[in-house]
């Protein structure tokens, strides 16, 4: 099965119309450029609680609800799938999701998926859980008969997740980031708690820019998944959005601190090297060894040489 899917990225802000305005824009070019499906950063609606604004203290709900329906009225217009990041509300007094919405190309919000780990202490007053309530569903859904899985950022961190997705038939993970609007102060001090002296050894300057793409790279090469990864391009931003192959190759990447768009051709079909393909389900199911095992006291004489 073929898919084309279009990597979106741009500066991330607690402005909802001026964020609307960009992803709208985006939709339209991805649609000019034969995409299927439009893939938007962590929380790019309505902007990120903790960066973007201090807090959701205040927060415009009904403005977001507006600009989201016109979302999905562009997308219906368009004929295009859109995996839009944003801020599901709750009742009473409990924190929203960090969510992604599912728009079909009928312009229908057909699932959500809400980040499971967000970050923070077990008190829940640091990081994201000192704003959002985490999730706990595996959001699943088929694009032009493509299998389809959702993550955003902080999950990166629990290879756990993957590999339920791979067990659910997953073919293409849409991982949502928001590593970017940093203060060059924030920035400067996870430069240097890397180490100046490591920095010749990796590529990248910052945890985030070190870490992320490495293991997106591994999770492709390890499940074979093709990922689309998504960041705000918010100045400073950790790295551009790029897109990885089944194989963990990288065929795509935008630029640092700029706007723009990437398209990939998803081609399911294609015969890539994968090395664990023989043995990964056996992994999966709880049977840590490859080929047959033989009864042989030399293998469970430990102790000899």
């Amino acid at each position: 099965m073929k898919m084309v899917v279009a990597t979106c990225q741009f500066p991330v802000s607690s402005d909802i119309k001026e964020n609307q305005k960009y992803i709208i824009k985006q939709m339209k070019e991805a649609k000019e450029k034969g995409a299927a499906v439009a893939h938007f950063p962590e929380t790019a609606l309505s902007g990120y609680a903790g960066t973007d604004m201090p807090t959701l203290e205040g927060f415009d709900w009904v403005l977001l609800k507006k600009c989201t329906e016109e979302i999905l009225d562009i997308a219906r217009e368009l004929r295009i799938w859109v995996v839009l990041g944003t801020t599901h509300p709750l009742s009473g007094n409990h924190k929203p999701h960090n969510s992604l919405y599912i728009i079909n190309a009928d312009g229908k919000l057909v699932d959500r998926y809400d980040k499971m780990f967000c970050a923070g202490d077990e008190k829940e007053q640091t990081g994201d859980l000192a704003h959002y309530t985490s999730g706990d569903y595996f959001c699943t859904f088929e694009i032009n008969g493509v299998k389809c899985g959702t993550q955003i950022c902080h999950d990166y961190r629990y290879p756990e997740l993957y590999r339920v997705y791979k067990k659910k038939g997953v073919q293409v993970m849409f991982h949502s980031y928001h590593a970017a609007n940093m203060e060059p102060e924030r920035l400067e001090a996870i430069k240097s708690a890397v180490g100046k002296e490591n920095l010749k050894y990796n590529h990248g300057l910052t945890y985030p820019e070190i870490t992320m793409p490495a293991t997106m790279t591994s999770y492709a090469a390890n499940n074979f998944i093709w990922i689309s990864a998504s960041n705000s391009s918010a100045k400073e931003s950790c790295w551009p959005a790029f897109f990885v192959r089944a194989d963990g190759v990288t065929v795509g990447r935008l630029r640092r601190n700029v706007a723009g768009i990437l398209i990939t051709e998803v081609d399911t079909a294609r015969d890539f090297y994968d090395s664990t393909v023989a043995w990964r389900d056996r992994s999966m199911n709880g049977v840590y060894y490859s080929g047959t095992l033989v009864e042989d006291p030399r293998s469970t004489d430990r102790m000899s040489f």
